[in-house]
C-alpha cells in the first residue's frame, strides 16, 4: 500500500490578555475550564474529556462530528512533557479521525507578562501523516482551528476583554509566518 510522504512544518500563534499570565495558565490546568475551550467539533451529547495535567499525564478527548450524510469519529491524545506553573507548558498530541491518526504535533505554550496584562505564544511543530491532497488545505485547517481554540479561551479566562469591542473590530492576537 503506498502512503504519502509525511509532511512536517511549523507555525506560531500569538494572543494578548488583559489578565494576569497566571489566570491564561489556569485555563490550561483547570479541567471544568479547558472542557469550555478546546472540546472538539461536534454534538454535545457525545463529547467526552478527561484532563490530567501534570508532567507524564495526559488529556483525551472524542466526539463525533456530522455534517450532512458524513460522520466522522474524532479523538485526541495528548502527553505532557514539561509544565512551569504560569509559564509555559510543552505537550505532544495526535489528531485521529475514524481511526487513523492524521497528524501528531509537538506544542509549545508560552506565556509573558505585558503591561496590560499576559501574552501567550503557541508554537506548534507538526508532521502530517495522512495529508487530504497535497495537505495545504490541512494545514491551514490546523492553523485555523487552533486560532479558534485561542479565541475560545480568551472568551473563557478573560471575558471582559470582549465587552463593548465591535464585531468587526481588530482580530485578537496576530499569526506569525509558518516556517
Amino acid at each position: 500500500m503506498d502512503q504519502p510522504p509525511a509532511l512536517h512544518g511549523s507555525f506560531s500563534l500569538d494572543m494578548s490578555f488583559t489578565v494576569a499570565r497566571a489566570e491564561v495558565f489556569r485555563g490550561f490546568a483547570d479541567p471544568s475550564l479547558k472542557r469550555r475551550w478546546s472540546r472538539l467539533p461536534g454534538g454535545s451529547a457525545t463529547a467526552e474529556h478527561e484532563l490530567d495535567f501534570r508532567v507524564g499525564g495526559a488529556e483525551s478527548a472524542r466526539n463525533v462530528f456530522v455534517s450532512g450524510d458524513t460522520e466522522e469519529r474524532l479523538a485526541y491524545r495528548s502527553r505532557f512533557l514539561d509544565i512551569v506553573p504560569d509559564a509555559r507548558i510543552v505537550h505532544v498530541y495526535e489528531a485521529e479521525v475514524d481511526g487513523s491518526v492524521r497528524w501528531i504535533s509537538l506544542v509549545t505554550v508560552e506565556l509573558d507578562d505585558e503591561p496590560a496584562g499576559s501574552r501567550l505564544t503557541w508554537t506548534e511543530q507538526y508532521t502530517w501523516l495522512v495529508p487530504t491532497g497535497d495537505g495545504t488545505q490541512d494545514i491551514a485547517h490546523l492553523r485555523g482551528g487552533t486560532r479558534l481554540r485561542l479565541n475560545g479561551l480568551s472568551t473563557v479566562v478573560n471575558p471582559d476583554r470582549h465587552v463593548g469591542l465591535p464585531r468587526t473590530g481588530t482580530p485578537l492576537g496576530t499569526d506569525s509566518t509558518a516556517r
